[in-house]
């Protein structure tokens, strides 16, 4: 029996089915969707056709074909609960599956609008003049971010971590960590058309990036939400690795949630890098509804 058009899994789909189409190029492969950007930005991923059967492991293949060719990274993501046989098909096509937690937003249960130490939480403004430079400095955040595991830290100090990385507390190493330098050294030029794009977004309500500016140390953690109609997500929280510990994702996260709750936006959702960090989401104010599945090809053995 199909779902009520209310259900939150209903509305997913319709939302990463909606999300990447004004900017990309649509290819099917059977019950597979490929959506390949067309102009600057981050690649897109293949994800299953709105009411089609499951993919098959010849589906897959072709898709990872067909993103060879392109050059783009060989990327899959779906629902768990609303394609579950897809998850032993993707593995038995050579498919590595993270099973991140998909957690969507009770917004009676939103934490409040509270001060983050030795910084303020703001979106940037698309009409002002350090937009672009801002745009590069958040960007070059969440790489150093991403790329950077945590240092080793007194157990005490571990969850705050945990919510600052989305990276396992077993990988951490004892690293000097990237700060303010190493961010200003990671900047790019990002072109005029890229920066127009995101202004378009964001101007639109579409599209916000949000960061944590310390008066003396700049932008020091950045966060994204974007919009398809009255489904929201919130993606890319990082921070900068000598910036975490602090509670700048978790606020951050909560003035995105804000945010789209004042665009009268209905269900605001996210995906947690592991069980560790959703719980800590949960004390923002999110619950747990499903599994969100992201797949990649299977590392190779050397």
């Amino acid at each position: 029996m199909a779902l009520p058009d209310t259900d939150v899994f209903v509305r997913l789909e319709r939302f990463y089915d909606a999300l990447p189409r004004p900017y990309a190029r649509v290819e099917d492969f059977g019950g597979l969707v490929l959506f390949v950007r067309e102009g600057e930005g981050w690649p897109y991923y293949a994800r299953p056709r709105i009411g089609a059967e499951t993919p098959s492991a010849a589906d897959i293949t072709a898709v990872r074909r067909r993103q060879r060719e392109l050059g783009v990274p060989e990327a899959f993501e779906w629902v768990h609960e609303t394609t579950p046989d897809l998850l032993a098909v993707a593995r038995s096509a050579g498919l590595d599956v993270l099973l991140a937690p998909l957690l969507v937003l009770d917004p009676a249960a939103l934490v409040p609008d509270l001060p983050v130490r030795g910084a303020t939480i703001s979106l940037l403004d698309p009409a002002a003049e350090t937009y672009a430079t801002d745009l590069a400095a958040s960007r070059a955040v969440a790489q150093l971010a991403f790329g950077s595991p945590p240092k080793a830290t007194p157990l005490e100090e571990v969850a705050a971590l945990a919510t600052e990385t989305a990276a396992p507390v077993e990988a951490a190493l004892t690293i000097e960590p990237a700060g303010p330098a190493e961010r200003d050294a990671a900047l790019e030029t990002l072109s005029d058309a890229l920066v127009d794009g995101f202004r378009r977004r964001a101007a639109t309500g579409s599209y916000h990036t949000a960061v944590v500016v310390s008066p003396t140390d700049g932008i020091l953690a950045t966060g994204a939400l974007m919009r398809e109609g009255d489904v929201a997500e919130i993606a890319g929280v990082a921070t900068l690795p000598a910036a975490r510990g602090r509670g700048y994702a978790s606020q951050l996260t909560a003035e995105l949630a804000r945010r789209a709750l004042h665009d009268g936006v209905s269900l605001i959702f996210l995906s947690a890098g592991d069980d560790d960090v959703a719980r800590l989401y949960t004390k923002v104010g999110f619950r747990r509804v499903g599994t969100a599945c992201i797949a990649e090809p299977a590392a190779t053995p050397l």
